[in-house]
């Protein structure tokens, strides 16, 4: 029996009384899979990203970890939700256009000291503060520094379009900005190497294009290395009491763990292993989120249809953005049909085994955007359910 074959037997036998569609974590590769992200960290506290996770248990289990300290929120609602849940270090990794939020962040001294936000534009602070409405409390906040990769003279760039700041010259004269505005004090600095942390570089049937990623990767790593201590020894300059500087994310963490400039690492994807992280060769994880789908019909020889499962992930449209079916091994899509809104037909010889009502094991492309789908998480230890725990959206919470 494979490893895959026993997992499928476990989240059978542990959910044999709860009919799909159903989400599941399996505890034992959640905490497997944090073990792995601190051991990477190499010391260095990891800054949950709560995007990747959307659900405050699980949360709260991470955070209960060592090697875990705060978290990396998504928007300033849900920053100032988590806050007032008692979460008492929130980064906000985006900038905000949040009036109403923001002026209940300026008028209350415990989520203006539990939160910062983020800044890149001399017009988010002026927004800022004409958002206040009256509240005087004073406003973390953090910086964030283009990483992306520019080559050929400029002409090609590599990366996220993010933050318009990239040179230590820009993010100082932003600090010193930040530093003459009354109300705000900057704590923190940011940057993001999604071009690394986030990029597979083992693609499968495809070894020209992933040696083309790791040399990119390689190269990338190296030119941000030197630029983001350059970065930070020109804000500490303006700002000497800088609380922390973050960098990274799953795909990356032992490469900026190990940039001595960075205080602290990101990462959250790395607990649940969505598909689009089997590309890689810096880490392996244990898949540990997970949904499941019924099967409704039975078409024909091969083929079994399940009810929905069309669940895309963000990004650039295309294959990898689609659920895989996981669990009996050697289902696949019909080409022409892909996941579906309330129906998938699945082919290959594994579904002539299957029965009306079994279940159908799913792997969602990213993490935290599973639980945009459904409103509770069963977690799962060994071959049995031990708790049943809301997502944001069991909560009534879509912050987007």
């Amino acid at each position: 029996m494979t490893a895959r074959t026993a997992d499928r037997t476990r989240y059978n036998r542990a959910t044999a009384h709860l009919d799909a569609p159903i989400a599941i974590v399996d505890l034992d590769a959640f905490d497997a899979n944090a073990d792995d992200l601190v051991r990477r960290a190499a010391g260095k506290p990891i800054r949950v990203a709560s995007k990747s996770v959307r659900c405050r248990a699980l949360l709260e289990r991470v955070l209960a970890r060592p090697g875990f300290a705060g978290i990396m929120s998504y928007t300033l609602a849900e920053s100032l939700w988590l806050a007032r849940a008692g979460f008492d270090d929130v980064l906000l990794a985006y900038p905000s256009a949040d009036r109403s939020a923001f002026a209940e962040l300026a008028a209350d001294p415990k989520l203006a000291g539990a939160v910062t936000v983020m800044v890149d534009d001399h017009a988010q602070l002026e927004l800022i503060d004409a958002s206040r409405a009256g509240g005087r409390e004073e406003i973390r906040v953090c910086l964030e520094l283009d990483t992306s990769l520019r080559m050929l003279g400029g002409r090609v760039r590599i990366g996220a379009l993010r933050s318009p700041l990239r040179s230590p010259a820009q993010l100082a004269e932003l600090a010193r900005s930040v530093a003459r505005r009354p109300g705000f004090r900057l704590v923190g600095l940011m940057a993001y190497e999604g071009h690394v942390a986030g990029v597979g570089d083992a693609l499968a049937g495809r070894p020209l294009r992933s040696r083309a990623i790791r040399l990119m990767q390689s190269a990338a790593r190296k030119e941000l290395a030197v630029r983001r201590a350059e970065v930070v020894r020109a804000v500490r300059a303006v700002a000497p009491e800088l609380e922390f500087v973050n960098g990274g994310g799953t795909g990356s963490v032992q490469h900026t763990a190990a940039e001595a400039a960075v205080t602290e690492i990101a990462a959250g994807s790395g607990l649940y292993v969505p598909r689009l992280f089997d590309n890689y060769t810096s880490f392996t994880g244990r898949p540990a989120a997970l949904f499941a789908q019924p099967v409704v019909r039975r078409p024909g020889v091969g083929v079994v249809t399940v009810l929905g499962g069309g669940y895309p992930a963000s990004g650039a449209a295309g294959a990898d953005r689609s659920p895989v079916p996981y669990l009996p091994e050697g289902l696949r899509y019909d080409a022409q049909e892909g996941a579906g809104e309330v129906q998938t037909p699945l082919l290959g010889s594994p579904a002539d085994d299957l029965l009306i009502g079994d279940k159908v094991w799913f792997r969602h492309a990213k993490a935290g955007e599973l639980c945009e789908r459904f409103d509770a998480l069963h977690l799962i230890e060994g071959d049995r359910v031990t708790a049943t725990v809301p997502t944001y959206r069991g909560e009534g919470q879509t912050f987007l």
